[in-house]
């Protein structure tokens, strides 16, 4: 297996090239870090990656969980895992010094990420959460949760988890059946229910795990108005003991990939025993679960662009070291070719190529706007928060739905072998397929792209995203060698707003289902888009550096992102004609169809 998994040349050029990280170093509250301190951080995750991650991706896929005697017993390596993330400080590293956190930016957590789920996803389902339950935790939970719980997640010692998928209900949070009855200790209750689907949620390394649980207490209102958040601890504290808090494993769902993370099914309270802890106030459930559920919708992202990059690096070596064939102008040489000089493998390698990296800018391009909320105030600071908002459910998607066509390329390159447990690139390719389900599925996102996000405060966030788009096309005017592609992007830019100008006419008539019906195209049409910016953003730099050191022009790093960002806009940014056709014509295929037609 190789051990190039992700290029750092590449993510160091996101970070500081193009995102410009440096600036935010400048501001007083990331100011105790400097390039230095980064660069070591980001040197730390590589060294965690390659020595505790990459070498275990395959072995932890073909050792997959299992339930025994009631207990799930997981790969060994997890363990190791989990502590070496605790010790690393990188389950609170955009926590704040107050909070016990390292205070790092989030474009410096967002590239770690990036470098550890492309080493080997299957623990995200570890990391990711224990960050992110501690994060809610400390957002909304009273001064003695927080101190309770937190503490043992930081260092890894405990595992969060988030319980919110009901066998009934699914995705459609409103219709839980979970129950908290109060008990006679302020803030505690008995909670009672079933969730499916959790990941992380039992294995037998961490002292204790702490599910975020979503349940209706007694006598609230039904629907999403009634729900609450409980932390509910597999072992609860009695007196300075930790004893069983009835929370059981009655299965274990055995997947098509991400077999390292135990996906387990919960009952709550089978004795009448199970005792919760309300976080923040009663019918607020939700509200808060969101706050964890948008760092895991862009922790999806990431994984799906890390996991792409993984196979594009595995299609790259094998491109590279296999003969097969004769180019056409040489067919009748006695000597074969290695298949990357093949036009239609370096044609699916740049589409790879274009994909993942149009992606991880994307990414970055979201952390950097989560920074300039840490860092401005006022409307400046709702100004930014509105541009995250509105790109969340996309960064989400697009690397989701295009990472899979990116790693399918990549298993396209191995031939048969491809298609075999020779090479891991299988493995990804079934590892990758289950990110537009999680977190919510594509149509789910797409749905509160264009049905809340788009629409929020009449609109201001796609006006922002608008005027971040003329920023870069202003800086890409000042360079004739852009002249093509930067009037490539401004109609498709063009195009994305009467789209959705024409999608709006249908909501202002009431008109909603119409309005609505085929989100997932205008999803794709805005992450396309969207990814075509942020290369914009690339070729911008690129041409910049070339002109002031022309040295450059040699570069084969700086050659080949214009060469990717050529591709991308000659192969995949013209499908926007397609999708805005689709989006504006006037036959509602989709609403129209009768269910009774598609039997």
């Amino acid at each position: 297996m190789s051990n190039k998994f992700l290029s750092l040349t590449n993510l160091n050029f996101l970070l500081f090239e193009v995102h410009q990280l440096e600036r935010f170093l400048k501001h007083h509250y990331y100011s105790h870090q400097d390039k230095e301190a980064v660069d070591m951080m980001i040197l730390s995750a590589m060294k965690i990656a390659e020595k505790h991650l990459h070498p275990y991706l395959k072995e932890m896929d073909r050792q997959q969980p299992e339930l025994k005697n009631g207990e799930v017993i997981s790969h060994k390596q997890i363990k190791k895992i989990t502590s070496v993330f605790g010790e690393s400080g990188w389950y609170s590293a955009t926590i704040s010094l107050d909070e016990g956190g390292l205070q790092i930016p989030h474009l410096v957590d967002s590239a770690a990420n990036l470098i550890f789920m492309a080493a080997n996803n299957g623990t995200y389902g570890f990391t990711g959460l224990n960050a992110g339950v501690s994060n809610l935790i400390l957002k909304f939970a009273s001064n003695e949760l927080k101190e309770k719980f937190v503490p043992n997640l930081h260092i890894g010692k405990w595992q969060g988890t988030m319980a919110l998928t009901e066998p009934q209900a699914g995705s459609s949070l409103g219709d839980i059946s979970s129950s908290a009855s109060r008990t006679s200790e302020e803030g505690e209750f008995k909670i009672k229910g079933q969730k499916v689907f959790i990941s992380a949620g039992d294995l037998q390394h961490p002292e204790n795990i702490v599910h975020m649980v979503l349940a209706r207490i007694e006598g609230e209102p039904e629907g999403t108005k009634g729900i609450s958040m409980f932390i509910v601890p597999k072992f609860r504290f009695e007196k300075t003991k930790l004893v069983s808090n009835d929370v059981k494993t009655v299965g274990i769902f055995h997947k098509m990939g991400q077999k390292a993370t135990p996906t387990v099914h919960l009952a709550f309270g089978e004795k009448k025993n199970c005792i919760g802890y309300l976080v923040g106030e009663p019918n607020e459930g939700l509200s808060y679960m969101f706050e964890l559920m948008n760092e895991a919708r862009i922790s999806v992202g990431i994984g799906a662009a890390g996991m792409a990059s993984a196979a594009y690096y595995m299609a790259l070596e094998y491109a590279n070291e296999r003969s097969q064939g004769r180019v056409a102008e040489a067919k009748d040489s006695v000597d074969q070719v290695s298949i990357i000089d093949h036009a239609d493998v370096k044609r699916m390698l740049l589409k790879q190529k274009s994909i993942f990296e149009g992606c991880m800018s994307l990414i970055l391009q979201a952390a950097a706007y989560a920074d300039q909320v840490k860092t401005k105030e006022g409307d400046l600071r709702d100004h930014y928060q509105l541009l995250l908002d509105l790109l969340t459910p996309v960064v989400k998607t697009y690397p989701s739905e295009k990472g899979i066509e990116s790693v399918s390329e990549a298993l396209q390159c191995f031939g048969g072998y491809g298609y075999c447990e020779d090479f891991s690139v299988e493995q990804l390719y079934r590892d990758i397929r289950i990110t537009p389900i999680y977190e919510g599925t594509t149509g789910i996102q797409s749905l509160d792209l264009l049905g809340r996000k788009v629409l929020l405060k009449n609109g201001k966030g796609m006006q922002l995203l608008s005027k971040e788009f003329e920023f870069t096309l202003r800086d890409a005017s000042q360079f004739e060698e852009l002249n093509e592609i930067t009037a490539i992007f401004d109609a498709g830019a063009d195009e994305l707003k009467k789209v959705t100008q024409h999608l709006l006419a249908f909501a202002m008539r009431n008109k909603i289902d119409r309005y609505l019906a085929d989100a997932s195209v205008y999803m794709e049409l805005f992450g396309l888009v969207c990814v075509g910016w942020q290369w914009l953003k690339q070729g911008v730099v690129i041409t910049d550096a070339c002109r002031t050191n022309v040295e450059n022009l040699e570069n084969p790093f700086y050659l080949g992102k214009i060469q990717t960002m050529k591709y991308f806009f000659n192969y995949e940014f013209p499908k926007t004609h397609s999708l805005s056709s689709t989006l504006k014509s006037d036959h509602d295929i989709t609403l129209l169809t009768d269910k009774s037609w598609l039997e």
